[in-house]
């Protein structure tokens, strides 16, 4: 690659931090021109999680879906990937394996020779940290390591926005929740509340003045359907931040992160290929999918592992939510979630398929029209 290439792409690399996508969109950019611009085969950019000891992001450029998913599960911080989140210093070996912290790699693990590691780091913080993994031209040299530490800069300016926003949006969901109190006490409770006045007047009324008493209930059915749409409306307001914001792939990454935290089993998401947007309600029907796929997994299916996939295939976004539990039984297939599940997606012209087998696991496939 000449340097005027390398401008370029390098160019394109800092400009996908400003740009409106999503934090895990601008670090696989990050990881795809750091491999291109050193001209490494392999590349991956971990962001460590204090919670788990796993990561909270971790992506790879240089392996395939197919060899990715070989590999299994996401790796601990152990190894160079800890001495890389402990020391500031950028690390660059001829022969990974003769450094006296490496330990091993998976099976269907690439083969790693000379190795060149950045940490991304913010003031005296670790945020994460920039593996890259044999040069295709030779070993890693000093411009190699010049090149990578500006990468790095901008992979954390990415970082720092994101707990920036991640802020704000955790006030702007206080913010949130007191608008919808104030109209759910403003509107629907007095609804409710003349709703519940009028019906025990028909009650009073139904032995003496029966016409009198239909009056009333007609009134009772009319303050219905209005506390029906004013709790409609507030529900259509309540959509996630992070899907209006940041689109299906990142709201989530958050749900599933905040998931594999709080329950035993592991939960995971796996993004197959790039995630376009789609229209809000066809998002949001999605993104409620999922949520309830996942939570009828957590609480029922006894799982060890759920993983949520999501890709394109052709002309529909499909959305797979898959279990290791004990499956669905026969009467679980006409239950009230499946019955929503399966509402939600017809109303934006998807369909839902479910497909489970006792003791093997439980999915549930979703397919929403792209375009």
């Amino acid at each position: 690659m000449d340097a005027r290439e390398e401008l370029r792409a390098l160019s394109a690399a800092v400009l996908a931090v400003t740009a409106r996508r999503s934090v895990h969109e601008v670090l696989q950019t990050i990881v795809s021109s750091a491999r291109r611009l050193l001209n490494a085969r392999y590349a991956a950019l971990g962001v460590p999680d204090a919670d788990s000891g796993s990561f909270a992001e971790f992506v790879v450029d240089g392996i395939s879906d197919a060899q990715w998913r070989l590999i299994g599960p996401l790796p601990r911080q152990h190894g160079l990937l800890a001495v890389m989140l402990r020391d500031p210093a950028p690390l660059r070996l001829s022969d990974i394996r003769a450094h006296p912290r490496f330990e091993y790699w998976p099976k269907h693990h690439p083969e790693l020779r000379d190795f060149l590691g950045m940490p991304i780091v913010h003031g005296e913080e670790i945020l994460g940290a920039l593996y890259l993994a044999n040069k295709r031209d030779g070993e890693f040299g000093q411009e190699d390591e010049d090149l990578l530490r500006i990468l790095a800069g901008h992979a954390a300016i990415a970082l720092v926005n994101a707990r920036l926003y991640e802020r704000s949006r955790e006030l702007s969901v206080l913010e949130e929740r007191d608008r919808i109190a104030r109209e759910l006490h403003d509107s629907v409770a007095q609804k409710l509340f003349g709703l519940r006045l009028t019906a025990d007047a028909a009650a009073a009324l139904v032995a003496r003045d029966p016409d009198g008493a239909e009056a009333q209930l007609r009134t009772v059915r009319a303050l219905a359907a209005e506390a029906a749409d004013e709790l409609r409306s507030i529900v259509v307001g309540m959509r996630p931040a992070d899907l209006a914001a940041e689109g299906l792939d990142a709201a989530l990454r958050k749900q599933v992160r905040l998931l594999d935290r709080v329950h035993a089993a592991r939960v995971r998401l796996r993004v197959r290929s790039a995630v376009p947007r789609l229209a809000p309600d066809r998002e949001d029907a999605a993104y409620r999918v999922a949520q309830e796929a996942l939570h009828n997994a957590l609480r029922h299916a006894d799982a060890r592992t759920v993983e949520v996939r999501l890709f394109v295939d052709g002309a529909f976004l499909v959305v797979e939510v898959c279990d290791d539990g004990v499956g669905l039984r026969p009467a679980d297939q006409s239950s009230l979630g499946l019955a929503s599940m399966r509402d939600r997606a017809s109303s934006v012209g998807g369909a839902l398929r479910v497909v489970s087998d006792a003791g093997k696991g439980t999915t549930v496939r979703l397919e929403v029209p792209v375009g």
